[in-house]
């Protein structure tokens, strides 16, 4: 818990309150328990419960929700624990009518719990299912946020800009305005909001609302002093293109070749094997497993920096545990004595800096070959705006060779927004070649991309080339070991999430901003309401960033970058609905 305590905002506090609810509920089913969980939210609830803790409250076994029959198990109860969506009560009413069948007799308890809230809908579907009167227990498990770093916390819904972008549905607007009251309550009422597109707006009238209609004994006291001092509302529509551009920073890369889910990821093992180890071990797993947060101290030095300066960071690294190792000559009884003690914290920090080695050696093989460099070429082209109005012979190439769909598609949307749009002949030629070698599947997945706004005719105005140059957003010759400016998280390029909050942030910002907000979508949210907000200018200013339709681990770096600076007097805290990289977010709008 101690990695999530160095903030100004206590953000172990989300854990430890979603903890104590999820206790709570484990006790009003006195016995031997299974968990089954619906797969989207049993990763985060690794991040408030670990399985150790759900042993200790009789927890014997754990399923994923599935369309199929639960295995047998001696158990007393059987607890669902789902978001409220229709087709799991579908899997949940199947699981407890199979199981009722088969096991004549049994005195097993079904109960479910729903995160963050009970869903009417969803009764409903049990009670049409013929299962509502076999459920004992219904109640909910109100997590509503996931805390995965001292400034970091997300919803993990993965599902929020397709429902409002492709389905118009504001369900999950609705959610996030419920998770927002949640922190103004805990961490009292914020002060100053600005915001940036129509989910923003819409998200802000919706915590203003629900806030007055609460009756005045559940009202937040507006003389509560709240640790967060502005907040900036960021959708996700607003800036399209930083999803897409691949991430360069430790973290990022991580990411975007081995999947970071709930701090979590899988390496391939032989990099972590000596030569020895390889040819001696019948393995029985090929993956490695870590759990990659700022717990490990050398992780958090080096994760937001670009992948570039991690070499050298680790090789200094092992130059000094050697220097400290080896120089145990000459050495008095006392500072013996001392060198004892420090062994321990020493060799672990050797065996850290192993495991970053055998990381970063799994990265170099990716980030050397063919296929990243030329796409990185590619993608810093189009970002540059260079060539950007011709069809790509590296796009019609990876189409020709059947490289994977989605990572066609996510460079044909980079294309698409950098040069606002692509020219009737080049979408068409783009859109037969697609469906020639990869058929139905593309032309459906093209669809949806048209209906968000990544695939899309030019207009006349060309917005990117205009906030590029307003919003220097793309930077030539910054260092990428001693960075100057936030661009060095994709080496060329400055997320334009970013630079808004950059210009929110600085005195004066905004002003300069009027011209190009204009060119963003959607109206533009900036809120002093009436609550004295007395805050002295010389401690930080903490600035919670709220992302909704999600954010890349770039885009957390480069404010981490940010409030690093010698000038700055601003601490930031990051919110999302989702944690994502340009493939996760494609897949959530195309997959359903």
């Amino acid at each position: 818990m101690s990695h999530l305590q160095s903030g100004k905002v206590d953000i172990s506090l989300i854990q430890a309150s979603a903890r104590a609810n999820l206790i709570n509920l484990l006790e009003k089913c006195p016995g031997r328990k299974a968990l089954v969980w619906d797969n989207s939210i049993a990763g985060p609830v690794g991040l408030v419960a670990q399985y150790a803790i759900l042993k200790e409250h009789q927890v014997v076994k754990m399923f994923p929700l599935r369309n199929m029959a639960l295995p047998e198990t001696d158990v007393d109860h059987i607890i669902f624990i789902s978001r409220p969506k229709l087709q799991l009560m579908d899997y949940i009413a199947q699981n407890v009518h199979t199981d009722s069948k088969t096991r004549t007799g049994s005195k097993k308890q079904f109960h479910l719990f729903f995160v963050p809230k009970k869903s009417l809908l969803c009764m409903e579907r049990l009670k049409h299912k013929g299962v509502f009167g076999s459920v004992m227990l219904i109640d909910e498990f109100k997590c509503q946020l996931f805390p995965f770093e001292s400034d970091l916390i997300s919803m993990e819904i993965s599902e929020v800009f397709r429902e409002f972008m492709v389905e118009n549905d504001p369900t999950y607007l609705y959610q996030t305005a419920q998770a927002i009251i949640y922190l103004q309550k805990m961490y009292g009422p914020i002060p100053k909001v600005w915001g940036k597109g129509n989910a923003a707006k819409q998200v802000w009238d919706l915590v203003v609302r629900l806030q007055r209609e609460k009756s005045h004994s559940e009202e937040m006291k507006n003389n509560q002093q709240s640790c967060i001092d502005q907040m900036i509302l960021i959708d996700r529509s607003v800036d399209l293109i930083t999803p897409l551009a691949t991430q360069l920073t430790y973290e990022g890369l991580i990411d975007e070749i081995f999947g970071l889910n709930n701090s979590t990821a899988n390496f391939p093992i032989d990099n972590f094997l000596s030569t020895e180890e390889r040819t001696t071990e019948s393995l029985s797993e090929d993956k490695r497993q870590m759990i990659l947060n700022s717990a490990d101290k050398l992780f958090a030095d080096i994760r937001d920096k670009n992948f570039n300066a991690v070499g050298t960071y680790l090789s200094k690294q092992a130059k000094s545990i050697s220097a400290q190792l080896e120089n145990t000559q000459e050495k008095s009884v006392q500072e013996m004595k001392l060198y004892v003690q420090r062994l321990p914290q020493i060799l672990a920090k050797k065996k850290q800096l192993a495991a970053h080695t055998a990381i970063a050696e799994c990265i170099k093989e990716v980030t050397d070959g063919y296929d990243f460099l030329d796409t990185l070429q590619a993608e810093q082209e189009f970002l540059n705006c260079i060539e950007v109005d011709k069809p790509s012979t590296y796009i019609e190439e990876m189409i020709a060779q059947s490289k994977p769909l989605i990572k066609v598609l996510r460079l044909m949307c980079l294309q698409c927004i950098a040069s606002s749009g692509l020219k009737p002949k080049i979408l068409e030629s783009y859109k037969r070649d697609l469906v020639q070698v990869y058929g139905l599947e593309a032309l459906l997945a093209i669809s949806k991309l048209e209906k968000v706004g990544l695939l899309k005719l030019q207009s006349s105005t060309r917005q990117y080339t205009v906030l590029r140059k307003a919003l220097r957003l793309t930077m030539e010759d910054t260092s990428e070991i001693n960075p100057t400016d936030i661009s060095y998280v994709h080496s060329i390029y400055a997320p334009l999430s970013i630079r808004l909050a950059e210009h929110v942030t600085k005195n004066g910002g905004l002003k300069q901003l009027q011209d190009v907000l204009g060119l963003l979508p959607g109206p533009t949210l900036d809120e002093t309401p009436s609550v004295n907000s007395i805050t002295n200018s010389d401690s930080p200013l903490t600035i919670l960033v709220f992302f909704i339709g999600g954010c890349t681990f770039a885009e957390i770096s480069a404010l981490r970058f940010l409030s690093q600076q010698e000038d700055s007097n601003v601490e930031f805290v990051i919110a999302t609905t989702k944690l994502i990289n340009g493939t996760t977010f494609l897949n959530s709008i195309i997959e359903n």
